[in-house]
C-alpha cells in the first residue's frame, strides 16, 4: 500500500501517523510502504531522509543540504516540498539546494550560480544574489531563466 492509502489504514496510530504525514508533506505519498530504496531516484531517496527528520521533529537550529530534490516531482508536489523548507528556515533553520529548477530558484533567498558547463568545464561563480539580482544580469543563462520565471 502507498503512504497515502496507508494513512486511512492507520490514522488512529499516532505514531505511525507522524511518519506517514511527513512523507506526504515533501510529495512522496505515492510510494509504497516497503519499497526497496535501490528503485528510489536520487530526489525521492534525499527526501525519504528529509521526511523521516520531519517526522522525529526537533529540527532546531540544523543545517540540510538537498540535492536536486525536485527531480521528477509534479509542480504540485514542488509547491508543497518548497512550503515544507520554507517552514524549516522559519522555525530557525538552514536550507541549501543544489537545484536547476527556476521555479525553486526564485524563491531562494540566495542565489550562487555555478558553471559556466558541468563538471571539468565548471565550478566557477558566476553569480551570486537574490533571484531578482541574478535576473537583472546579462549574458548569464540563469539569469534569463529567471527573469522569464519572475515576469508571471
Amino acid at each position: 500500500m502507498s503512504f497515502d492509502e496507508a494513512k486511512v489504514f492507520f490514522g488512529n496510530q499516532p505514531v505511525i501517523k507522524r511518519y506517514i504525514d511527513s512523507f506526504q508533506q515533501v510529495g512522496l505519498g505515492y510510494l509504497s510502504l516497503g519499497q526497496p530504496a535501490t528503485s528510489l531516484s536520487g530526489g525521492e531517496a534525499q527526501r525519504v531522509k528529509l521526511a523521516a527528520e520531519l517526522a522525529v521533529g526537533d529540527t532546531e537550529n540544523a543545517l540540510f543540504v538537498l540535492d536536486e530534490p525536485t527531480a521528477g516531482l509534479h509542480p504540485q508536489d514542488v509547491s508543497e516540498l518548497l512550503d515544507v523548507l520554507n517552514r524549516l528556515v522559519d522555525e530557525g533553520n538552514s536550507v541549501i539546494v543544489v537545484e536547476h529548477s527556476v521555479d525553486v530558484m526564485k524563491v531562494a533567498d540566495w542565489i550562487i550560480d555555478l558553471g559556466p558547463e558541468g563538471g571539468e568545464f565548471g565550478g566557477e561563480v558566476l553569480a551570486t544574489g537574490t533571484p531578482e539580482d541574478v535576473a537583472r544580469l546579462e549574458n548569464n543563462d540563469t539569469a534569463r531563466y529567471l527573469r522569464e520565471v519572475l515576469s508571471r
